[in-house]
């Protein structure tokens, strides 16, 4: 039987109705002051699960992204990620061969490029998705935000804000920038004047590779600033691993203001790693996917695929301007990447618990086999009151619970995180748990059934 089905015979019923929504109903989403997840407009919690499709609105047929959107819906993603504009260094113009303006200094918009982008919206929203549309990527030279003047980049951003703002969409200000004091202080100035009017926008922005810039250069006081996201990124190294379960995030998700923590770009399935240069396995993209969930209070995590993000339409190239990713898969090959499909098994496994009350526990675990060694790291949350707990195992092995701790439980469960399905729990003396195999397991305790 199915975990979520195991757990919900703890729960009240209408848990399971948190990410349930009508087909011609997508969620309109609202940061609240001092929550640590996204929610719906009348206040039920929203699992953040995103797809990465960088380039599909630019250079997909209305057809296949149609295609795209039926399969995303089907394996339980929640939010569709993209780039709204051309040009940037991928796409120098959409499949039309238009750019979003015909002039700069000052900027005119082209009409006609939004009228296409529009049915890419509209698509989004029939399928019940969240659009999180990037409103200028800004990493380097050939991308929106980096070659517009502050004056046009206002303008442009503004622009789509007014003409989006009606619909379920999630605002990612600025594509992979490297937020430098000089830059975060452009960009924070630029959100205030791009966001002024739209008090009730929800509203990040993306920064590079292992980058956090939030605890300084003023973030931490911009009002239009939702929720904070972060980009793990795509190496595989043990300094890259450990700065995704104990960096940043892990150590700064309780500075006040507090506010929703999610990694927007964990590696992408089949792209080439940094340092191994082997691609990105299922494995390496579901330890991240449940490390990343883990290491701050759970609001949601973004999955990428190789050959889905740049929407690439022949086999055996590698994405424009990114030749250190390696070959990718066309688009619908890589719809059938495991990790992909995998994604479901996430919502499954969450959506049967109070998900949004757990928290980073580490004093549960009595001994921490990560600590020296990151790829052995066991991620753990529990709530509050310390009735529910939730510990990713991503080699198997043993989870010791420290004997105070575990008194609070009498259920436990294995879930298998590559086929959705729990394993009974074979308990031992010392409050020790092994997992079924040497794969990755999540492990799962629920509180003592009350008389």
């Amino acid at each position: 039987m199915r975990l979520f089905l195991f757990v919900a015979s703890a729960l009240v019923a209408d848990l399971f109705t948190c990410l349930a929504f009508a087909d011609d109903a997508p969620p309109r989403l609202r940061v609240v002051s001092g929550k640590t997840c996204l929610e719906t407009t009348d206040g039920r919690p929203f699992f953040w699960l995103a797809d990465t499709v960088w380039s599909g609105p630019a250079v997909a047929s209305l057809d296949d992204w149609n295609t795209y959107l039926v399969d995303r819906k089907a394996k339980r993603f929640s939010v569709v990620q993209f780039n709204a504009i051309c040009p940037w260094r991928v796409n120098p113009a959409d499949a039309a061969g238009q750019i979003a303006y015909t002039s700069r200094d000052p900027l005119a918009i082209n009409e006609h490029y939004f009228a296409r982008l529009d049915r890419y919206f509209d698509a989004i929203e029939r399928h019940s998705l969240v659009a999180a549309p990037v409103l200028a990527w800004a990493h380097t030279k050939g991308d929106a935000g980096t070659e517009l003047n502050e004056d046009d980049l206002v303008r442009l951003c503004r622009f789509q804000v007014e003409r989006y703002t009606k619909r379920p969409v999630v605002w990612i200000l600025a594509g992979d920038n490297r937020y430098t004091p000089e830059e975060s202080t452009r960009w924070r100035r630029i959100g205030r004047r791009v966001f002024a009017d739209f008090p009730d926008a929800v509203v990040t922005t993306h920064p590079t590779g292992m980058n956090w810039p939030w605890n300084n250069n003023g973030w931490r006081d911009e009002k239009w600033l939702s929720f904070l996201s972060y980009q793990s990124g795509h190496g595989d190294d043990v300094k890259t691993l450990q700065w995704l379960v104990d960096g940043p995030a892990a150590k700064n998700w309780n500075t006040k203001p507090i506010r929703p923590i999610i990694n927007l770009e964990p590696p992408y399935e089949d792209h080439i790693a940094y340092q191994s240069k082997r691609p990105h396995s299922a494995y390496s993209v579901r330890r991240a996917t449940y490390w990343s969930l883990l290491n701050a209070p759970i609001a949601g995590v973004t999955y990428g695929a190789h050959g889905i993000w740049s929407w690439q339409t022949e086999s055996g190239g590698t994405p424009a301007a990114h030749a250190g990713s390696g070959v990718a898969k066309r688009w619908k090959e890589a719809l059938e990447l495991p990790g992909g499909a995998q994604m479901k098994h996430v919502v499954d496994l969450f959506e049967g618990m109070e998900w949004w009350n757990l928290r980073p526990a580490p004093e549960v675990l009595a001994a921490q086999p990560g600590r020296d060694d990151p790829t052995r790291f066991i991620a753990i949350a529990t709530d509050k009151k310390k009735e529910s707990l939730v510990a990713y195992l991503p080699v198997g092995g043993e989870i010791r619970l420290a004997p105070s701790e575990a008194s609070s439980f009498s259920r436990f469960a294995w879930f298998d995180p590559r086929e959705g399905k729990s394993v009974a729990v074979l308990k031992s003396d010392g409050h020790v748990y092994s997992a079924p195999t040497n794969d990755d397991w999540v492990f799962v305790a629920l509180p003592r059934q009350r008389d």
